[in-house]
């Protein structure tokens, strides 16, 4: 794939926009840490948000946002579909997944482990995702392909991951994002007799895990 120029996306996002884009999400996560712990999780992503906004368009792309935090009727955020860069018809044509503040309400809490998260591929080469939620599951390595499937309850996995330890389910350690809609999950694991490390949710609908 070249631009008008003859360019191709692949030859710019190695000698350029894969450098850049660290500066951005540096850009978003300075703009949080502002804010980090004082209690104002909208505020904080807001910033993040506005930095990373400014910081891509700064660059010498035509990008597209294609897995974002809503659409266009919710701005400030970076809605799916919004074009960044300040070479639209004339740059490298970039999608974009990003996510200016992973983590609104640790930020706001003054916790650990948020993050500003963004990837870039060639146009075409990222999922054009519309907001939804997800169901994931994910394992250690060093296991058989198929040992855990998405579509078997959370205790089936947790006995068939436990059999191949050759442990007990209840010494399996199972971490479950900490949200209201996976109160079935978690009774269902802990009936199981399993430890469940529950990882802090970030503000709804900020996150589209």
């Amino acid at each position: 794939m070249t631009n008008t120029d003859g360019v191709r996306a692949s030859s710019v996002l190695d000698r350029v926009l894969v450098l850049e884009m660290v500066r951005v999400t540096e850009a978003a996560a300075i703009a949080a840490a502002k804010l980090v712990g004082r209690g104002d999780e909208k505020a904080a992503d807001a910033a993040a948000v506005e930095a990373m906004r400014a910081a891509l368009n700064e660059l010498p792309m035509d990008g597209t946002v294609v897995i974002g935090e809503g659409e266009r009727d919710e701005a400030p955020m970076l809605y799916i579909g919004e074009k960044v860069g300040s070479a639209q018809g004339s740059g490298p044509k970039i999608d974009i997944a990003l996510d200016p503040l992973e983590g609104t309400t640790i930020t706001a809490k003054a916790g650990p482990n948020s993050l500003a998260v963004l990837a870039i591929a060639e146009q075409g080469c990222l999922l054009n995702a519309p907001d939804t939620y997800m169901d994931k599951i994910a394992i250690g390595p060093g296991y058989a392909p198929g040992l855990v499937a998405i579509d078997r309850s959370p205790a089936d996995n947790v006995r068939a991951l436990a059999k191949a330890k050759g442990i007990a389910p209840s010494e399996v350690m199972v971490c479950v994002l900490d949200r209201p809609r996976h109160a079935a999950i978690i009774a269902e694991l802990r009936a199981l007799g399993c430890g469940i490390m529950l990882i802090p949710a970030p503000a709804a609908g900020a996150s589209r895990i």
